[in-house]
């Protein structure tokens, strides 16, 4: 393979949470790069082109950066043959879901847009090209997009790179801009090397060299989905630890600072709450487990499994905290839902705990209020509408659960004559909710269930108030 050293044409296909925040910062670094962003959903392509204020994805810093590189060296297109006929390098950063049928059902990664994009590539490209794998994906997919090149393909050459993404959605940019490591994996051969060396090259003007990681491919694919397995499995530590703090009397936040104190183990991702969310935790634990199967490690899978399941128990126990503060019977009475993105600085809601959450309440006839700043309405629907059919509701029984829902554009409204608040996203603006205010305006007993722990429970004096947090409450 004749490998273009000062090759300048990027073209990534998926212009998504990795794909449109990840070019652009390379845009922004590399001015002498011409980058093209593609998508078949042209609605997202028409946003990624518009109002700086609705880009179709919310990160802190991202519409500044698109405002200085979009239209200069940075480009939204949906003519994707002709981005890939022209380009040099291609970014693939489409979607990788789990399975929802077939073997691995449930588990493993459902490859369909990657081989349909690898494909893609290889019926449309009339020159070499370096294929770069930016989508999350298990062990062998750099093995399975080569077979489809080859297959689709009269002699051109592609070289594959893995070059998985560490991105924390709220804090993209930022974690683009001052990356903790790069990791490139190529083949050990010659070209393969040559590849991975274009694409450390990219990276080269704006990381220091000693961040940037070279492997073999499946070391990088592996280490991808490690790296999101050990950071969840920190959040379901302490979330099981703060079901024994309910119990028993202790408080999470004194154990959790405890723990954190020792330099061995370090204090992040040691914050008790309602559980993790997010397109990548339970979707890269579930493949890693589904591999371990694979391989006949049984126990290991298992040991992985566990992390899944405890956060799915830590949902389901807010919920009936929330069941017992009322007295269990919910029907008829208001519920405010303080936010249904998985985390704050974002308007991502994949696998949010406000879904299965407001969903487990809706089932007991619970009238919700939910408000969010930054995720629409139309989305929350969305969202409500297929987790109760996977619970195995009608679309007549949702269609009815749905009229026990409003939405709200500001807090104030939301939480005015509400039964209670329980608080599910980190958004700064829930930290400064007025309790005086609210014991105002109502004259029945209010609950706070704050499944973040970001209020302070000693500026709640209220004697119409109750609050309850997460591992620091025993009924």
């Amino acid at each position: 393979m004749k490998i273009k050293m000062k090759s300048k044409n990027i073209c990534c296909i998926g212009a998504g949470y990795v794909g449109g925040p990840t070019m652009a910062v390379i845009a922004s670094k590399c001015p002498n790069y011409k980058i093209t962003v593609v998508d078949i959903d042209s609605k997202r392509i028409d946003l990624w082109n518009g109002d700086l204020h609705r880009l179709p994805v919310y990160e802190p810093g991202l519409k500044e950066v698109i405002d200085a590189t979009r239209g200069k060296n940075l480009f939204f297109s949906n003519d994707i043959d002709k981005e890939i006929r022209q380009a040099d390098i291609i970014f693939m950063a489409v979607n990788t879901p789990t399975k929802t049928e077939g073997k691995g059902k449930g588990m493993a990664t459902d490859l369909r847009f990657v081989e349909k994009c690898a494909e893609r590539i290889a019926k449309m490209s009339l020159s070499d090209k370096i294929i770069v794998e930016k989508s999350t994906a298990p062990i062998g997919t750099a093995k399975r997009i080569k077979e489809i090149l080859k297959l689709n393909s009269k002699n051109i050459k592609f070289e594959i790179v893995s070059n998985p993404e560490f991105l924390a959605e709220g804090t993209a940019i930022n974690d683009l801009l001052y990356p903790d490591r790069i990791l490139v994996g190529s083949d050990e051969t010659p070209s393969g090397k040559m590849a991975s060396k274009v694409i450390v090259d990219i990276y080269k003007h704006w990381v220091p060299e000693n961040k940037i990681i070279t492997t073999n491919l499946w070391s990088s694919e592996l280490s991808k989905l490690a790296s999101n397995a050990f950071l969840a499995q920190r959040i379901s530590s302490i979330n099981s630890l703060s079901a024994l703090c309910d119990e028993s009397g202790a408080n999470i936040k004194e154990v959790s600072r405890a723990i954190g104190s020792d330099s061995r183990i370090g204090d992040k991702f040691l914050e008790a709450s309602v559980g993790f969310g997010g397109s990548c935790f339970k979707k890269d634990i579930l493949n890693l487990v589904y591999l371990c199967k694979f391989y006949g490690l049984n126990e290991v899978a298992e040991y992985w499994h566990q992390v899944i399941k405890i956060n799915q128990f830590q949902k389901e126990r807010f919920s009936q905290r929330i069941l017992t503060i009322l007295d269990s019977d919910i029907s008829n009475q208001t519920i405010s839902i303080l936010g249904w993105a998985f985390k704050k600085n974002t308007n991502d809601s994949r696998e949010s705990a406000s879904i299965d959450i407001s969903s487990n309440l809706l089932k007991k006839d619970a009238n919700l209020n939910i408000y969010d700043p930054m995720v629409k309405s139309s989305k929350v629907k969305k969202d409500l509408v297929e987790n109760l059919k996977n619970q195995g509701l009608s679309m007549k029984e949702i269609d009815t659960k749905l009229l026990r829902v409003r939405f709200f554009d500001n807090i104030n409204d939301s939480i005015k004559n509400t039964d209670c608040i329980a608080i599910m996203t980190e958004w700064d603006e829930f930290k400064n909710i007025n309790i005086d205010e609210i014991s105002k305006v109502t004259s029945k007993k209010i609950f706070i269930a704050d499944g973040r722990n970001i209020l302070n429970p000693k500026n709640i004096e209220s004697s119409k108030v109750k609050y309850i947090s997460v591992g620091n409450s025993k009924f």
